[in-house]
């Protein structure tokens, strides 16, 4: 056998043992002293399906990743001492609720005020969904459902029933395992055009003593700006003092967890490891969960002492790996 059939052979060789590593957190340090880092292979899930690849920015650390130059005016913007506030709890019309299509259930058509920004296919609604703030809610209305079979999830924003089918403002629809982005300049069914489900604090993850993704949060205040990963905006506020959608914002290593009761100090543990991401117009520093029994209202209004003060906006542009993709930089610095 000559040397280039022996190259061949070990370039397949090579081939097949890289495919077969598992896939999982790796270190490794450059000449200037800072960690590179590819993310673990087990992201959240929702039943079976996934909630985004591991490897997307919602489900990424950033607790190592630099302050943004802006950060202290995005505070001050907000007020320093504005606490927490967890928009979620044991009601059923406390939260965005998340709803598993029931098999066979038929798509139906949905008739969008935003349909050049929506995604007009038929929405498999259920004849009872369940809608943010209960059927006669008077908010944003958001409907979240998930189709297990083909980890497919659909988000509408302010559903409401037209005769034998729907009006919203406007939905998309979102593939669990893809990490596309939506187009740019268009809005989803939360202002900056991001879907929610990824962002959602949910009991049965708490429930395993970690959430392992960032959490959508609101401000009544924003830029008429976005950062990635978010692909719209909704203000006419120019000034750079506001924080622009897609900004995310991390709570300070300082701060004292354990001062806080089981449930808000997972949640706190989160908001320092994987942070949250400006969303929506909407409260200051509204956290978005899921409606559970399982809550204790308690626990979770603790989460007021935390304040504006005690987070620090992050410059997560290192982890941008290409404009339009969700997919972090294996070689952005995060942890």
């Amino acid at each position: 056998m000559n040397w280039i059939g022996l190259g061949v052979i070990a370039a397949v060789l090579l081939l097949v043992y890289v495919l077969l590593q598992p896939k999982s957190v790796t270190r490794t340090t450059t000449p200037t002293g800072s960690v590179q880092y590819t993310a673990a292979a087990g992201g959240p899930m929702f039943g079976s399906c996934p909630v985004l690849p591991a490897d997307n920015v919602w489900n990424t650390r950033i607790d190592k990743l630099p302050r943004a130059p802006l950060s202290q005016s995005y505070i001050d913007s907000i007020g320093p001492l504005h606490s927490v506030h967890p928009d979620f709890g044991t009601s059923d019309i406390s939260g965005i609720p998340v709803t598993p299509i029931p098999a066979g259930t038929v798509g139906q058509t949905v008739t969008f005020d935003y349909a050049e920004e929506s995604d007009n296919v038929p929405y498999p609604i259920p004849a009872d969904p369940r809608i943010e703030g209960g059927l006669q809610g008077m908010g944003d209305r958001h409907i979240l459902l998930v189709d297990e079979s083909r980890c497919v999830l659909y988000e509408i924003f302010a559903a409401q029933r037209k005769g034998d089918g729907w009006k919203a403002g406007s939905g998309i629809v979102v593939d669990m395992t893809s990490n596309a982005l939506r187009p740019e300049h268009k809005t989803s069914a939360d202002a900056a055009g991001l879907p929610i489900l990824p962002g959602l604090v949910r009991y049965d993850e708490l429930s395993t003593g970690e959430i392992r993704h960032a959490i959508r949060f609101t401000l009544p205040q924003t830029q008429a700006a976005y950062v990635w990963p978010a692909r719209h905006v909704a203000s006419k506020l120019v000034s750079t003092n506001y924080a622009p959608l897609g900004q995310r914002f991390r709570l300070r290593s300082s701060f004292d967890v354990q001062r806080l009761p089981p449930q808000a100090r997972v949640i706190a543990t989160a908001l320092k490891q994987y942070g949250m991401i400006l969303a929506d117009n909407g409260g200051a520093l509204y956290l978005s969960g899921v409606p559970d029994s399982r809550w204790s209202d308690d626990d979770l209004h603790k989460l007021s002492q935390i304040k504006a003060e005690d987070f620090e906006a992050v410059d997560e542009s290192a982890l941008r790996l290409l404009p339009d993709s969700g997919r972090v930089n294996p070689g952005g610095f995060t942890r």
